[in-house]
């Protein structure tokens, strides 16, 4: 049959595969089909008016590039098609709203969109069947991600895993449960204890970086890679799914998250990450030093409930204090007690280590940047790690992967890593050094100022936590324990 060139038509052709699983032809397969189809109804279809976008989803046009490139061309001066042949509507769109914007636009620039599996007839009745097509396949679309969605679910509430591990875990391809690979988990329990201890978590990030550690995927550590440690249940072994919105990698709705137990064991006890996520809390609201009349009393919020770790509130006019879970009814035991009575403890406990020495007990605190004094393991693993790669460059070398001068190069990069590892080493040990009498000291000097009523209560409330973590108060007992720090 002859080919009437006066009454042939442009057209273009568009080719999407999406990503989900469903029964649909190859993008050979449509692009043949199409070509076929431009020839027996006398269409022009050049290769380079042929637009495939493969493996994209058709929810949203501007995710779909090579989709929004033919609209561009097709309502531009130059008009270079007169049809859109597509294998099916869905092909085109998903999203019936788009579909119908789409189309519109296209129609004002003559331009006809056509399905080749799916023949209209002219007329209204064949625009109905049209916007028919369009909702099924807006059904089907929306029906499909339910089910994707219902069945993610599922495994996630069954403790499934289905996310790339975080710090700390590999996975046993075995059993299909991860389990904690202890290089990484020492960094995650030590994240953890630093903040704490009081740490910010760019400071965390600093010390991290100070000592050579890597994140997970070999970055360097900034404070958001700390916060995301620090909230991650995974830690304590549950297993979070729906937290983010996959277009946009926004934070979803605390309620629409899905947490449940998993199979993998805890890095970090339920406890210790709860009291994270509570400082984590009360940190995150911006400070604002409170003038002396405002505070109720300078041992506010430093005593703790020895049943629940909860702060020991002060009552009205600050005459007493009770554990606040306690006045919340979370929890069972009372630990009620007059203000002056606390504070006589507070005193005793005091005069106790300054009279006996050999019963004082704290804690080293280094500042930020430096090494703490639970860090001596991990730089004895980092200086053997470097052994290792020693071995390896010289292994390398006699290979003839590497030259005498790279070799060189290499030997030195080492050396200078493990001369850096050997001075935070030895500076640790000279921090370690008895500060007995430096602490004795700032004991003394603490003493005399909370003591000293004619200073105002914040006054007293900095003194105290200057050489005080935290004060535990057990009322059954009625003993109060004090935990001293030294920082250096």
């Amino acid at each position: 049959m002859a080919t009437d060139i006066a009454n042939m038509k442009v057209a273009c052709a568009y080719i999407r595969v999406s990503t989900d699983k469903q029964e649909e032809l190859s993008p050979d397969a449509q692009k043949r089909l199409l070509i076929d189809y431009a020839k027996k109804h006398n269409m022009s279809l050049l290769a380079e008016n042929i637009y495939i976008d493969n493996g994209i989803s058709g929810k949203k046009a501007d995710k779909r590039p090579e989709f929004m490139k033919m609209i561009s061309l097709a309502k531009s001066k130059e008009h270079p098609f007169d049809i859109i042949l597509v294998w099916k509507f869905s092909r085109f769109a998903r999203n019936q709203e788009e579909s119908i914007v789409y189309k519109s636009l296209l129609k004002k620039n003559n331009v006809e969109v056509v399905s080749i599996s799916e023949p209209l007839i002219d007329g209204p009745f064949g625009s109905l069947i049209e916007r028919i097509i369009e909702w099924m396949d807006e059904y089907y679309s929306i029906r499909l991600s339910g089910e994707v969605l219902r069945g993610m679910t599922e495994k996630a509430l069954r403790g499934g895993y289905q996310s790339s591990l975080p710090l700390g875990y590999k996975m046993n391809k075995d059993t299909g449960i991860p389990y904690i690979y202890e290089p990484e988990a020492i960094i995650v329990r030590k994240i953890y204890k630093e903040y704490v201890a009081g740490h910010s978590y760019l400071e965390i990030a600093r010390e991290l970086n100070a000592l050579g550690y890597k994140t997970k995927r070999g970055a360097a550590y900034e404070g958001r890679t700390v916060e995301y440690i620090l909230s991650n249940p995974f830690y304590y072994g549950a297993v979070r799914w729906n937290r983010q919105k996959h277009d946009d990698h926004t934070i979803k709705d605390v309620g629409d998250w899905i947490i449940v137990m998993g199979k993998h064991p805890a890095i970090i006890d339920k406890e210790t990450w709860d009291e994270v996520q509570h400082l984590m809390a009360l940190r995150s609201r911006p400070y604002k030093a409170r003038a002396a009349g405002h505070m109720k009393h300078w041992l506010g919020g430093i005593v703790k409930c020895s049943d629940c770790g909860a702060s020991l509130m002060a009552g009205l006019n600050a005459t007493r204090y009770q554990c606040g879970n306690y006045n919340k009814g979370k929890c069972s035991h009372s630990h009620y007690i007059k203000t002056a009575a606390l504070e006589e403890a507070v005193y005793e406990a005091f005069d106790r280590v300054m009279q006996n020495p050999d019963e004082l007990h704290y804690e080293l605190k280094k500042a930020s940047n430096e090494a703490n004094t639970n860090d001596r393991d991990m730089i004895l693993n980092q200086i053997s790690k470097l052994s290792d790669k020693e071995a390896r460059i010289k292994q390398a070398y006699r290979d003839g992967i590497d030259t005498i001068d790279e070799y060189k190069e290499n030997k030195q990069i080492i050396d200078n890593e493990r001369k850096a590892l050997e001075a935070q080493l030895y500076s640790l040990k000279t921090s370690e050094a008895d500060s007995s009498d430096e602490m004795l000291q700032n004991i003394t000097s603490v003493l005399g100022i909370i003591k000293d009523t004619s200073k105002d209560t914040l006054t007293r409330a900095n003194a105290i936590r200057s050489v005080v973590d935290h004060c535990v108060y057990d009322k059954e007992n009625d003993k109060l324990e004090v935990y001293f720090f030294l920082q250096k």
